[in-house]
């Protein structure tokens, strides 16, 4: 079953439920239903996640954490899922979010060359935020809608080889 594979790679709900950013949930986190791994929590929780991951604010593990909480779906899978924009491949999704949104608007493309600082977050921003913002929310909504079909799809798929393998096991059987 993928619950059992899931669940190799996920840690445990104590430890969760312990961790200093998330304790802010409190009782919150003893709902039985953010740990539960069925095809529906898990693809939810994949779909929110990959739309937390585009998400161009800092915690976006936060986001995820509350929003997991409040539709009740697999909490470490959304907030695993998260970090797919990381430090590392942020700068690539966030440029290419740009992109698609400029070519949306068909607005002509901001030469601009990245600077950390606050200045160059001020100025550069304003003049690039409208197809930013929206490349981040078309690129959110389409990788969530693809994740959560992948994973109904492939939970689906896994389902029926086990119930083959179970048929095939009891024709050897008979």
């Amino acid at each position: 079953m993928p619950r059992k594979l899931i669940k190799r790679y996920l840690p445990d709900h104590h430890k969760v439920r312990s961790h200093k950013y998330l304790k802010c949930f409190g009782n919150l986190l003893h709902d039985p239903n953010i740990w539960h791994l069925n095809r529906h929590s898990v693809a939810g929780a994949f779909f929110l996640g990959l739309l937390c991951a585009w998400v161009p604010v800092p915690f976006q593990m936060l986001i995820a954490a509350a929003v997991a909480i409040m539709v009740r779906v697999n909490l470490p899978v959304a907030i695993g899922l998260v970090w797919v924009s990381n430090p590392v491949t942020m700068p690539a999704m966030f440029y290419f979010a740009y992109k698609t949104g400029a070519w949306i608007l068909n607005s002509p493309d901001h030469k601009f060359s990245f600077e950390l600082s606050f200045e160059w977050l001020t100025v550069e921003l304003g003049h690039i935020w409208e197809p930013f913002l929206l490349g981040c929310l078309v690129l959110g909504l389409l990788s969530a809608i693809s994740g959560y079909l992948f994973i109904r799809i492939m939970w689906r798929f896994h389902i029926f080889q086990y119930i083959k393998r179970r048929r095939l096991r009891k024709q050897q059987n008979s």
